[in-house]
């Protein structure tokens, strides 16, 4: 069973998305928040396995929340709620910690499929939105020397991993099985000391290893 913790300052919006996940057999809303300090220590004392948590709310941020969250417990997986899919406050939720970010409008099976993929492991880097967002919103080009550290392999693995591509779809690039694809991102975010797929991507980008506009077709 996934816990799934809700924080949000809107209780109807608590309530329609726990209608939707407790309606799964495997979620299970284990918890409400309607602040940042109410989540903090709700995670603390429930371990979700995933938050769902709003941007905005009062005396403690999502934001906040999210770093504080997956500081004290790196397992916890947190999507962002957001209103807008280009949030100016979103890649600061990824460099906070956050796997993910969830429009308040997506439908019922986005959001399901969506805390079930966080759980998983993996980050929501698929829509075009989430990739926009990024190339509008991360900050100067940051300095690149641990990229040194990387092959040329799992240079090429990051660069592919950043523009959205699945490991299924990076495997078929490179004409090799989605394991070792699995194994080469795991290898990168180890020695890039990054918490999953979503800060890979916004490293990328401030690193200046892929450029804003260029798209994965383009790739060699």
């Amino acid at each position: 069973m996934i816990g799934v913790l809700l924080a949000d300052d809107q209780a109807l919006v608590r309530a329609g998305f726990g209608l939707i996940l407790n309606a799964e057999p495997d979620l299970d809303v284990c918890g409400e928040a309607d602040d940042g300090v109410a989540a903090v220590a709700l995670a603390r004392e429930l371990r979700p396995a995933v938050v769902l948590m709003d941007i905005r709310m009062p005396r403690l941020d999502g934001i906040e929340a999210t770093r504080q969250i997956t500081i004290a417990d790196p397992a916890v997986r947190v999507l962002i709620l957001t209103t807008f899919d280009l949030d100016d406050y979103v890649v600061a939720a990824f460099r906070a910690g956050a796997s993910g970010f969830l429009l308040k409008t997506a439908p019922r099976d986005q959001l399901v499929a969506a805390v079930r993929t966080v759980h998983a492991g993996e980050a929501l880097l698929a829509p075009l939105s989430t990739r926009k967002l990024i190339e509008r919103f991360t900050g100067p080009p940051v300095e690149a020397t641990a990229l040194e550290a990387l092959t040329s392999r799992e240079l090429h693995v990051l660069t592919l991993l950043a523009r959205g591509l699945s490991n299924a779809e990076i495997a078929a690039k490179l004409v090799v099985e989605p394991s070792t694809v699995k194994t080469h991102v795991a290898r990168v975010l180890a020695k890039l000391d990054l918490r999953d797929r979503v800060q890979a991507v916004v490293f990328a980008y401030e690193s200046g290893l892929i450029r804003p506009g260029v798209t994965a077709e383009s790739e060699p």
